[in-house]
């Protein structure tokens, strides 16, 4: 299979934004509760926080697929960092979309690649997971749409998800791309999963379904719309506010240690690694000539 054949399906959904000329469009805060919030510039990220729970909902709104790229990222690591300092009582990171929680990393990021952006955009994605992944405070993914690649990466790094079914599919599918996920992805999964689910499951890319997700626990529950996952979020965050937050923390972190130890130790093997990927001639060239593809149906 070329590599443009095998671009072509995180292509439809990455880089819809650009290619459809979609416009981005805001939501407000969700919320059925008396709530506060706060939201970013752009309008990529959204946070309402629940007056009377404390806990924060996180929404992506880069609309339609919340493909990740450079300004998404830095908006999470800003709130990742606002929600630490303020001592959160849980997070629910959620999806503005309707059929998508998130389709995965822009691929338009390493189209052409300015070294410094690149650069940025991968540092700045491993900085997002050291502060999902290594949150002091309890995190619940409620995913309310299709979450392959780093979409699945985001709800990995949390500590519980809740799945809306039947439809939807979520899975670390990089080698279908002609792509082997970075080892921290590895880690994610695996910190989720058995060994060998895992293996296989990276292996063969493989997307699993909602009722599939929940069979071998790569998700927690299945909820039937984005308001009963929202609710069943918060019930697991409730439930977590009766344990000693210093304990629970300390167990949190203590689980996740040699993942995050090695991320940090290996950062700059982890971009060279990246970096010699991305600038192939044949990465490129398979991307130039998706891009052309797409100008002529136009």
């Amino acid at each position: 299979m070329s590599l443009g054949r095998q671009c072509s399906w995180l292509l439809r959904w990455s880089w819809q934004p650009y290619m459809s000329a979609v416009t981005r469009s805001c939501v407000g805060h969700y919320a059925t509760r008396p709530q506060r919030g706060f939201s970013s510039s752009e309008k990529l990220v959204d946070v309402a926080v629940n007056e009377e729970t404390g806990i924060s909902t996180v929404t992506l709104q880069r609309l339609p697929v919340n493909s990740l790229n450079l300004e998404l990222l830095q908006e999470l690591c800003t709130i990742f960092d606002a929600l630490e300092k303020d001592r959160s009582r849980g997070m629910i990171l959620t999806s503005a979309s309707s059929t998508v929680f998130s389709a995965g990393l822009d691929i338009l990021e390493m189209y052409k690649p300015k070294p410094d952006r690149v650069t940025a955009f991968w540092t700045t994605l491993q900085d997002t997971w050291l502060k999902l992944f290594g949150s002091s405070y309890p995190t619940v993914a409620a995913i309310n749409g299709h979450s392959p690649a780093g979409g699945c990466l985001l709800a990995l790094s949390c500590e519980y998800r809740v799945m809306v079914g039947p439809k939807y599919t979520i899975g670390l599918n990089e080698t279908q791309l002609g792509i082997v996920a970075p080892k921290w992805f590895q880690y994610s999964m695996r910190n989720v999963i058995s060994s060998r689910q895992t293996e296989l499951a990276l292996s063969t890319g493989q997307l699993f379904t909602t009722d599939e997700a929940l069979k071998i626990g790569l998700i927690d529950e299945i909820a039937t719309d984005k308001a009963d996952a929202i609710a069943k979020a918060e019930k697991f965050l409730l439930r977590m506010s009766k344990i000693s937050t210093t304990a629970r923390k300390l167990a949190k972190l203590s689980c996740r240690q040699e993942p995050l130890e090695w991320l940090v130790a290996n950062r700059q093997k982890d971009l060279q690694e990246f970096m010699g990927f991305v600038t192939l001639p044949a990465v490129q060239k398979g991307l130039d000539l998706y891009l052309e593809s797409l100008k002529k149906k136009k």
